[in-house]
């Protein structure tokens, strides 16, 4: 089976800093904006959106980000912090599920039939077959620091994800005032060449970014950041635990 799963999250975090990293500068002033964040400029408040969203702790990111390798879409669901903990689901093109969960220096993984078949192709029957019946639906787990899962074990850290955010440069301009999943919010409309973003920071509490759009051609994709500061629920699965790094070897 290809090491997609691997590849994958490490491409969302890829994104994810690509997207939160054609944020803010003190940039070019609205004239005297009105209410929240009254009288400051796009980019000012972008940059104390990057300020306090990278100040968390923890967050959970929820969307879709283009997988390189196939050219589809990744859709991803994932709660990680800075202690490089993480717990969430991933699939790739909507074609079934794997569930994932770093805790300590453990990656366990959970395969459905459905993401495993996808990520099969290519495979006789035969070995595609075997592969299901060896890994669907059941817990798996490897060494966070061995070869096939440091680059996905990286990216459960929070820093890492979010790292380069902190030296951007831009001049988003204010919106609209909205909703993100109940959380008010002010949009902010950010260009880079052809590229265009939306984002959305939060006005009340801290200035969190709750959501981002990219209509960028190279990086196309939505994504939500929501609980931010609360635990990371990565526990490690009860039950029977298939031991890969023994399978392997």
């Amino acid at each position: 089976m290809r090491r997609t799963a691997f590849a994958a999250l490490c491409l969302a975090a890829a994104a994810t800093v690509g997207l939160t990293g054609c944020l803010p500068d003190e940039g070019k002033a609205d004239s005297k904006p009105k209410g929240p964040f009254a009288g400051l400029t796009g980019g000012e408040i972008a940059n104390r959106a990057v300020k306090a969203s990278t100040g968390a702790k923890s967050l959970r990111m929820t969307g879709d980000v283009p997988d390189e390798e196939d050219g589809g879409t990744i859709q991803i669901d994932m709660a990680l912090n800075k202690k490089g903990e993480c717990a969430g689901t991933m699939s790739l093109g909507g074609q079934g599920k794997a569930d994932l969960i770093k805790t300590g220096d453990t990656l366990y993984m959970k395969y459905d039939e459905a993401f495993l078949r996808a990520q099969d192709k290519g495979s006789s029957k035969e070995e595609t077959d075997g592969v299901v019946e060896l890994l669907a639906d059941k817990w798996t787990k490897m060494s966070a620091t061995g070869s096939d899962a440091k680059d996905l074990a990286s990216f459960c850290d929070l820093d890492t994800v979010l790292s380069g955010a902190e030296d951007v440069n831009s001049d988003a301009t204010r919106g609209k005032t909205t909703t993100v999943e109940g959380t008010p919010a002010i949009v902010l409309n950010e260009k880079d060449g052809k590229d265009r973003y939306t984002l959305y920071v939060a006005t009340e509490g801290k200035p969190y970014l709750v959501k981002v759009i990219s209509k960028s051609a190279k990086d196309p994709g939505t994504l939500t950041f929501t609980d931010y500061n609360k635990p990371v629920p990565a526990k490690a699965p009860s039950g029977k635990v298939m031991d890969l790094d023994k399978l392997g070897g």
